[in-house]
């Protein structure tokens, strides 16, 4: 006989009910929030073809969508719009009557229960599409300005609220605009609407299908002048630091696979609810090797949301949340 009972870790890996049984790390349908694009310019439903499974919507179509994956167990909505028409200041990211104010009424007549939450930003709503003000210098250079574009910023976010939504979430990474936003809610009577800070977001090369979706990409230059350096970790950190000290209520880290690091350690430093954007790249790689057979799609899928609850997210925001609550009530 041994000195000491022999230690076999498999024993718990023996059986799937074993395995239910000391599963650390769980998924529920009430950690997923669903994107929405919305757009002025289509008259139906428009597939984006990067990005299979999604489509732009019309006003009506989003919140009949909307409704049914309300039905579906889906709790949260994120909305993203594309106008009409752009200009230089992104007016239409303000209007009254714009495409996202328009749809937050439409979806809270549809599911009144479902939490709306708004993009606040300017890059769909500009003829330039940067997410702020540009000034245009000699030489043919530009740049974006800072305090003008969260005065814009400020305006759409106020003009959301108005609009119904329970959420706004600015994704500009202009400095100051979650305190600015917040004194301007405050001041406007919305005391009780939720701020989700983009907080971390990165410079990335994973946002490229979005751009078709939403039809914003920049027309000039790039965004990292605004947007954060992919290779650094502490001041990804000090930005969340920045926005909750202006009293940011949720915070996200995006992108999301490559930078579960930065997720796994803004949980940790700061103990706040904190989301995590699955984005469209690491979206459109996963369907595109599921369409050639080299993955399997819900297995890989269900893998990486686990890794995201894993490291520490507490939402997740991914285009493939209605798929996700069916699998996870089949299982």
């Amino acid at each position: 006989m041994p000195a000491f009972p022999s230690v076999r870790p498999r024993r718990l890996r023996a059986t799937p009910a074993l395995r239910d049984l000391v599963r650390e790390t769980l998924l529920h349908p009430d950690d997923f929030v669903w994107p929405l694009f919305i757009s002025e310019k289509i008259s139906a439903r428009q597939p984006v073809s990067s990005m299979p499974g999604v489509a732009q919507l019309t006003v009506e179509e989003a919140a009949a969508e909307a409704a049914a994956a309300r039905a579906e167990g889906v709790r949260a909505v994120l909305l993203f719009g594309i106008p009409a028409a752009k200009d230089e200041h992104a007016s239409g990211a303000y209007a009254d009557d714009g495409v996202v104010q328009r749809a937050v009424r439409a979806i809270k007549r549809a599911a009144p229960d479902l939490v709306v939450i708004t993009d606040v930003c300017l890059c769909e709503y500009t003829s330039h599409g940067h997410c702020g003000v540009v000034e245009r210098e000699a030489g043919g250079h530009a740049r974006i300005l800072n305090d003008q574009s969260v005065d814009l910023l400020v305006r759409a976010a106020v003009s959301h609220a108005r609009a119904g939504a329970d959420v706004v979430a600015p994704s500009d990474m202009m400095d100051g605009r979650v305190g600015a936003i917040r004194a301007a809610l405050d001041h406007a009577g919305f005391a009780d609407t939720v701020i989700l800070s983009y907080a971390a977001k990165f410079a990335s090369s994973f946002y490229g299908p979005f751009r078709e979706a939403a039809e914003g990409a920049p027309q000039f230059g790039d965004r990292r002048t605004y947007q954060m350096d992919s290779a650094n970790a502490e001041e990804a950190l000090r930005e969340v630091a920045l926005d909750l000290a202006e009293g940011a209520d949720l915070v996200m880290v995006k992108p999301g696979l490559a930078y579960l690091d930065i997720l796994r350690r803004v949980k940790e430093r700061f103990q706040r609810p904190t989301a995590v954007y699955h984005v469209s790249g690491e979206y459109s790689m996963l369907k595109a090797a599921a369409a050639q057979g080299w993955l399997d799609e819900r297995a890989t899928t269900l893998e990486i949301m686990t890794a995201f609850r894993r490291a520490g997210a507490d939402l997740i925001v991914t285009y493939a949340a209605r798929d996700v609550i069916r699998w996870l009530r089949e299982i």
